[in-house]
């Protein structure tokens, strides 16, 4: 019987963390540098963090049976979701967040256990027997599952850790979850852009165009319908030229035609329509609710994080500061880097938190365009092998978690990189395997080397 290691997961795995673990050296490098393995810098530290991180490794893959993750998938949520809690109370604040138990010079943050135990979860419920994700007894239990640490952990003010968990809407796809849903949570986000850095009136007219679009090309005189529809938009679009409050024009419009559509949908049993006309009145909430949401939820900082990212304010000195510092390290690098150590955005520490949510740039300026491909590469090659294991899994639970694992992953480096470049405001999220902490790492070790011995198991049927 077959039940050999994915060494090409565990090579990856093993290579992410030696190029972390220099770059995180180069980060606190300067013109007089210490041993790399000096735990009074992090990248000593970060060598205490990698060997119990081996440790862990060797424990999961050694030592723990398999099937136990499956059993304990609800004590282990229940314990973190605990903790989660707990840590409101009687964590430390860090930069705002209080998110972090602290023992000594050893801090801990449950947000990042909170990934693999909700996956552990996420992957139990789905894999039962009988589980439907268009019945909305089972959808409202996976809901509650994410929804739940997500939340608590938006009251501990950690915004990247909570965004993460949007990921977990790729692994209930895959597994039947409707792509209409993914396509309005896109909408939603386009029209909340929209919204702030055109008008409301330019959002309030895409979302109309996007629903006249989705229900023409249901029909069946495609381009007829296509010709009317792009005439009616035009026909608004220059409203504003003979009124000087247009948006009232348009509300009434859209007050008038909806219990006509209505009727219709309910007439001819067009369930589609219906959907459509629900998504149109939600659009059009969420259109006159951006200013309250950027006003009075977000926080200052938060809010001035999108601005700056719209292109909306220019602030290089403040808020803009880290990201404007990360590009130029980056920018930089050129084709091929600097050299290593030869950094001066780095050696010089230009750029705020380097060795943690901004090592990428280290790697940009040092390594160059080269170094920042096969970093890339790594973790698409990491992602993408996760991903064909699950697929090749017979049993359920280890598709599942093999897909949560690549979503965790995927959003983790999304984000990260996209904070880097300046696509993604900056709201403080590692790289995993590579930036500075032992919370990050030994959670994205437990994370991955689950799955592989899940997978080990699997191979019993090969």
């Amino acid at each position: 019987m077959k039940q050999s290691l994915d060494w090409r997961i565990i090579g990856i795995y093993l290579a992410l963390v030696f190029i972390g673990l220099v770059n995180i050296y180069a980060s606190v490098h300067s013109s007089e540098p210490s041993s790399i393995f000096d735990i009074s810098v992090r990248s000593g530290m970060q060598c205490l963090w990698i060997a119990t991180a081996f440790v862990l490794a060797i424990l999961i893959l050694f030592a723990l049976p398999a099937r136990m993750w499956e059993g304990a998938a609800i004590p282990l949520y229940i314990g973190v979701v605990f903790l989660l809690v707990a840590v409101i109370f009687l964590g430390v604040e860090v930069k705002g967040s209080r998110s972090w138990f602290s023992f000594g010079a050893v801090r801990f943050q449950p947000a990042e256990v909170s990934k693999i135990t909700t996956s552990l979860l996420l992957a139990f419920v789905l894999s039962r027997n009988g589980f439907q994700m268009g019945r909305f007894k089972d959808f409202f239990k996976v809901a509650l599952i994410v929804g739940l640490p997500m939340l608590i952990i938006l009251g501990e003010k950690e915004t990247g850790s909570a965004l993460v968990y949007v990921g977990f809407l790729f692994v209930l796809y895959r597994e039947g979850l409707s792509g209409w849903i993914l396509a309005f949570i896109g909408i939603s986000i386009l029209l909340f852009i929209l919204t702030l850095t055109a008008s409301p009136y330019a959002a309030i007219l895409t979302l109309l165009g996007i629903f006249m679009l989705a229900n023409c090309l249901r029909q069946r005189a495609v381009f007829r319908n296509l010709a009317i529809c792009a005439a009616i938009v035009a026909a608004l679009a220059l409203l504003p030229s003979y009124f000087s409050k247009p948006m009232y024009v348009v509300i009434g419009l859209i007050a008038l035609a909806i219990p006509v559509l209505c009727f219709q949908a309910y007439k001819h049993k067009n369930t589609f329509l219906f959907y459509s006309i629900v998504g149109v009145v939600a659009g059009t909430v969420l259109i006159f609710s951006t200013d309250i949401i950027i006003n009075n939820v977000m926080q200052e900082h938060q809010r001035k994080r999108i601005e700056v990212l719209l292109g909306m304010k220019d602030d290089p000195a403040g808020v803009g500061y880290n990201v404007n510092q990360s590009m130029i390290a980056i920018g930089s690098g050129g084709m091929t880097g600097k050299g290593y150590l030869q950094g001066t955005q780095t050696t010089y520490g230009f750029v705020p938190e380097q060795s943690t949510d901004f090592i990428f740039c280290t790697v940009g300026e040092e390594w160059g365009f080269l170094g920042c491909l096969l970093v890339i590469g790594l973790y698409v090659a990491l992602i993408w092998r996760i991903i064909s294991d699950a697929e090749k899994s017979r049993e359920n639970f280890t598709r599942i978690y093999g897909y949560c694992v690549a979503s965790c992953l995927f959003m983790h480096l999304f984000i990260n990189i996209g904070m880097t470049i300046g696509l993604m405001p900056v709201i403080g999220i590692p790289l995993p395997l590579m930036s500075y902490g032992g919370s990050s790492l030994w959670a994205f070790t437990i994370l991955i080397f689950i799955f592989v011995v899940l997978y080990r198991q699997e191979k019993k049927y090969f």
